[in-house]
């Protein structure tokens, strides 16, 4: 059993050392990460999307950009960002076409051009290209995989080639965030050296990076999109892993805004005057579990047996309803939920049912190991959540213990081969998941993006679920992708692919001074239209 980690905030004595001073007259929006350390800041976010949060857009664009303040009772959608539009060559669906922006200046005043896009892409896949980033590449390439080739063509666009028909690929796209060549050449040609002074064209400007404190930045009055230069003088992020540091440094006010309180403490600070707000998005908190021969995980009555054994309900209670029950990737009433057979209620009885037909029983409990985090970007509360799991697993007959990491080294595992030094040894990763595009289901569940390529790391194999997300993503007919997506997600929850838990509710907590914050249903959040009073 794991140590017995508490949910209750400290006393607001507890000070963080390191945060910058507030500055005067205001303006200056300090937010505590649940992050362990700070996200890399030269263009590729590490720790997940909370990199990407916090690290990414506000001082990248991408090639195309999120709309994070339309619709916010809908998932977000994308609109175009350095890309203006993009097409389909009609002759050929592996050819796409896109217009680069014309007139935008890194926050070094370089030019941002088609020459810049091609040499950002270099950076990502091209091995030899003496700017190839081979640690931060495989962030992007684990997602952006089916990109095969890339070239400037005469009149300044960028022509993209695919590896097979992708018709989601824009939505891709907003993972590739452009930085300055030149500021590259001018630190030294490092991207460690970049990453302490960057450049991009985003409306913020990082202006200062304090290795493992915090990152500092300034409101670019010069950002290309003038509807979106933002309020603020300046936002200054931080890491702090515990939710009882993070809710101490916002009591004792030395920080604004903090990402996923303590549950229980949430009651207490809203009396005491803080906004705590709640909202869907594309998110999920599974287990996603190795189905290779040699794992448990490999008998489909086992991976039913698990989703049978949890009682969701009451981990919702537990995280004060901070999170709903998850039976799936997408949550019922989802367009793309479909209509599977197996509805995973709790009900020990059949999961114990399911593991004596697996051969499992008194005497022979089923054995795993589990990997999990101490903190993360969407990861809630993983200590305390998956004590309880352990729990209702332990009522049916099995026998689950964790693999403790940091979030970085699950990052690194979960890109990785389910046999590689990197994996631990596991059976199984808890790791938090986005559903943010329509490609998602090929990533985590077809037999082409078997980890290292992409996310399948459990290696699950289901042949028509293959074939009909290849179908989906090959064609251009909107309504024909959702009912080919909605299909094959109903047989991935009859077939059990992970253990399905919760969905996140994003909760964050505020000073009451934060105002112009719209929770929208994304990973992400639009800074620019935030100011303090």
């Amino acid at each position: 059993m794991l140590r017995r980690h508490l949910l209750a905030s400290v006393a607001a004595s507890v000070l963080v050392p390191g945060l910058p001073a507030l500055a005067a007259g205001g303006g200056t929006l300090r937010i505590a990460m649940t992050a362990a350390d700070l996200p890399s800041a030269h263009g590729i976010p590490n720790n997940g999307f909370e990199g990407y949060r916090f690290l990414g857009y506000p001082p990248y664009d991408a090639l195309v950009n999120w709309d994070l303040r339309s619709n916010p009772d809908k998932p977000a959608d994308i609109t175009p960002g350095l890309f203006t539009t993009w097409k389909i060559d009609e002759a050929n669906p592996l050819r796409w076409i896109f217009t680069v922006r014309q007139g935008v200046k890194f926050h070094d005043g370089s030019d941002f051009n088609a020459d810049a896009v091609i040499w950002n892409l270099q950076r990502i896949y091209d091995e030899k290209s003496p700017h190839y980033d081979a640690p931060a590449a495989p962030i992007v390439k684990a997602a952006v995989s089916m990109v095969d080739t890339y070239e400037k063509a005469e009149d300044g666009t960028i022509i993209l080639t695919t590896k097979y028909p992708f018709s989601f690929l824009p939505y891709l796209l907003t993972r590739v965030l452009m930085v300055s060549p030149a500021q590259y050449d001018t630190v030294g040609k490092t991207w460690a050296a970049f990453g302490k002074n960057p450049s991009g064209t985003g409306p913020f400007k990082i202006t200062r990076v304090v290795p493992g404190q915090y990152i500092e930045m300034v409101r670019n009055e010069n950002y290309w999109d003038k509807s979106r230069i933002p309020k603020l003088d300046k936002l200054v992020v931080s890491p702090m892993a515990e939710a009882t540091t993070r809710i101490a440094a916002l009591r004792s006010g030395q920080v604004d805004w903090i990402e996923v309180p303590a549950p229980d403490s949430i009651a207490s600070l809203k009396d005491a005057g803080y906004t705590v707000t709640l909202w869907p998005y594309p998110h999920t908190w599974p287990y996603v579990v190795n189905t290779e021969p040699g794992s448990i995980f490999s008998d489909v009555r086992v991976r039913q047996a698990a989703n049978y054994a949890i009682d969701r309900e009451g981990l919702c209670k537990l995280l004060s309803g901070t999170a709903k029950p998850a039976v799936g990737l997408y949550p019922p009433g989802h367009p793309l939920f479909g209509t599977p057979t197996e509805k995973y209620t709790y009900d020990p009885a059949k999961a114990k049912a399911l593991l004596a037909a697996a051969g499992y029983g008194p005497g022979k409990p089923a054995k795993a190991k589990i990997m999990i985090s101490t903190s993360g970007s969407g990861q809630m509360l993983p200590i305390p959540m998956n004590e309880f799991l352990q729990q209702n697993f332990t009522a049916v007959g099995m026998d689950i213990d964790f693999d403790v990491v940091e979030w970085g080294t699950m990052l690194v595992a979960i890109r990785s081969d389910p046999t590689a030094t990197q994996s631990h040894g596991v059976q199984g990763i808890n790791i938090s998941l986005s559903s943010v595009d329509p490609s998602t289901m090929f990533r985590y569940y077809a037999k082409d993006s078997f980890s290292p390529t992409n996310y399948n790391w459990g290696h699950w194999d289901n042949p028509e679920v293959t074939a009909m997300l290849k179908k989906a993503q090959a064609s251009f007919d909107a309504a024909e992708q959702t009912k080919v997506l909605a299909a094959a997600h109903g047989k991935i929850v009859d077939d059990a692919a992970w253990v399905f838990i919760v969905h996140d509710l994003n909760p964050r907590a505020m000073s009451k001074k934060v105002q112009g914050f719209v929770p929208v249903q994304s990973w992400f959040i639009d800074f620019t239209q935030i100011s303090l009073g």
